[in-house]
């Protein structure tokens, strides 16, 4: 499957500009999950903003 990293960035939320992986859905989806986390596009925009991508965090910002 190719990715088509310019569609991709139109629907990216993600505010962290040094990312190398924005846009590249796949490898940005393989990061964060090796890491415990979830990428900015399961944030809303509010909650994206503190960089803070742990689950718990997805946990509590659904709760409200």
């Amino acid at each position: 499957m190719d990715c088509n990293k310019n569609s991709n960035l139109t629907n990216c939320n993600c505010t962290y500009e040094p990312c190398p992986r924005k846009g590249v859905c796949c490898e940005c989806v393989a990061y964060h999950r090796a890491n415990g986390e979830l990428p900015a596009c399961y944030f809303t925009a509010d909650d994206e903003r503190g960089y803070d991508r742990s689950i718990e965090h997805f946990i509590r910002t659904r709760k409200k």
